[in-house]
């Protein structure tokens, strides 16, 4: 019985470890880019909509962060 409950635990402590690294790469894919900005820039946008209303009325624009869109490819190098 102890080691049953034991282990149930563990495999959810791995469970929930490993679901708490995804909403944190998807939670910065867009960044406000321009002039003020520089490169990548203010890059703490979820989606697209929310970054361009951000962007509305500046002289900036929105792109896809660079560490969200080279991730994959930067993993395959390793």
């Amino acid at each position: 019985m102890k080691h049953s409950l034991l282990s149930t635990a563990a495999a959810l402590i791995v469970l929930t470890s490993s679901s708490l690294a995804t909403p944190a790469a998807a939670q910065d894919r867009y960044c406000l880019q321009g002039r003020i900005w520089g490169y990548p820039g203010n890059c703490q946008f979820a989606s697209y909509a929310q970054c361009k209303a951000s962007a509305s009325g500046t002289n900036a624009y929105c792109g896809i962060n660079p560490r969200y869109a080279y991730a994959r490819r930067w993993r395959d190098y390793r």
